[in-house]
């Protein structure tokens, strides 16, 4: 499911959730096991302080319905109940939600431009990113696992 809470880019959210639907079949997760949602740089601004320490917008945010025991956390432990005006991210008791993931479609825009790629390749990508994300891999703590599974995803995905 996609959620567009922002109005400042125009998102063509039927066609991301076909590519949702493509990119869960290759990642074999069942349907309905995470959610998108398109937010604001404000928001996801907040979310990015609040969460990883760091200030400013980032592009996609990963927030797992579990915590990974081997996970390094921040300024609190993954998985736990979110403290936030509204109700992103959305809370699941299924054993089989994976989590939610939030996407800034304005910094998704800058940064396709950044990286000579077209806004709907670089909202495709960061869906995939998160999805990873959901499923463990971790790009900051590993040794290359989580980079070369995204580079097979998006070969497969026509993402290269």
């Amino acid at each position: 499911m996609i959620l567009n809470r922002q109005r400042r880019v125009r998102v063509s959210v039927r066609d991301l959730e076909k590519f949702l639907a493509q990119a869960s079949r290759v990642l074999r997760l069942p349907p309905g096991s995470f959610t998108v949602c398109l937010v604001t740089n404000a928001e996801i601004a907040r979310w990015n302080r609040g969460y990883r320490g760091k200030q400013g917008p980032t592009d996609v945010l990963s927030f797992p319905a579990v915590a990974k025991e081997s996970r390094p956390t921040t300024k609190r432990k993954l998985g736990t109940p979110h403290k936030h005006r509204g109700d992103f991210p959305f809370p699941r008791s299924s054993a089989s939600y994976l989590g939610d993931i939030a996407i800034a479609p304005a910094v998704a825009r800058r940064n396709a431009r950044r990286f000579e790629r077209t806004f709907e390749e670089e909202m495709r990508i960061l869906i995939v990113h998160g999805m990873l994300h959901l499923m463990g891999y971790d790009h900051e703590t590993d040794t290359g696992q989580m980079d070369r599974r995204e580079r097979r995803v998006r070969r497969r995905l026509g993402l290269a």
